[in-house]
């Protein structure tokens, strides 16, 4: 898609004019492209409770979605004299939410893309990551305050001569615990990744053992002294 960045700017500047800004006496425009042509446009809005105040990117996403949603493609911030003007920390957050890394942003020294204004950024896929974890049943409320502590044993079992996965959750004795004992036995699993993603819902401690007795690490960070070995997704399937 071929993007005209001076009528993108001149949009920009367009919008800024219509800004209320009587606190800083800062208006902003903001203008983008969007993948499917249209155009769509923002400028701040001031509030005598400043932190309530809201930036020209946040009209211009409330456009977007208000006009038929899609991606951003292209994007222009000017300042009171139409010069280009990078969006704040928090507004990047906000493209990249709309517009993805590939989203170009007009600059000076030419367009850059999200991915560079916003590197390691935090977007769905980090949310996806970690719900993808729950496979198995949630936490039952009268556990819930064992979460993140103890062990989780997963270790295969046989039903109706196949081989199947389960877990044992279990509380340990020391730092505070009176005693050991299990917490909650895992339903049966057909595989040893949906065993282990249960047990990461419940504690960060998590140890595969095969059916030799061998025992891998499957919780956070590097294994634990008295276990040789990582677990590896499908090395025990």
């Amino acid at each position: 898609m071929e993007i005209d960045w001076a009528g993108l700017r001149a949009a920009a500047t367009e919008a800024m004019r219509h800004a209320y800004a009587p606190y800083s006496d800062f208006p902003v425009g903001a203008a983008a492209l969007v993948d499917d042509g249209r155009l769509v446009v923002g400028c701040n809005v001031e509030n005598a409770s400043y932190g309530v105040g809201l930036c020209a990117e946040c009209g211009l996403v409330s456009q977007l979605h208000l006009t038929g949603g899609g991606r951003l493609v292209a994007f222009s911030c000017v300042d009171a004299t139409g010069s280009p003007l990078m969006p704040c920390g928090r507004c990047r957050q906000l493209l990249w939410e709309n517009g993805g890394p590939e989203l170009l942003v007009e600059w000076h020294t030419g367009p850059l893309r999200m991915a560079e204004l916003l590197p390691h950024a935090f977007g769905f896929e980090d949310l996806e990551r970690v719900n993808n974890l729950k496979t198995g049943p949630e936490v039952p409320t009268e556990l819930a305050k064992w979460r993140g502590r103890g062990t989780v044993f997963v270790h295969p079992d046989l039903s109706g001569g196949e081989t199947v996965w389960t877990g044992y959750w279990e509380r340990s004795a020391g730092a505070g615990e009176v005693e050991k004992g299990v917490l909650q036995e895992g339903p049966n699993f057909a595989t040893a990744g949906e065993a282990v993603a249960w047990g990461r819902v419940r504690t960060p401690r998590v140890v595969v053992v095969n059916a030799e007795g061998g025992l891998a690490w499957a919780g956070e960070g590097a294994p634990p002294e008295g276990i040789p070995d990582s677990w590896e997704e499908g090395s025990n399937d």
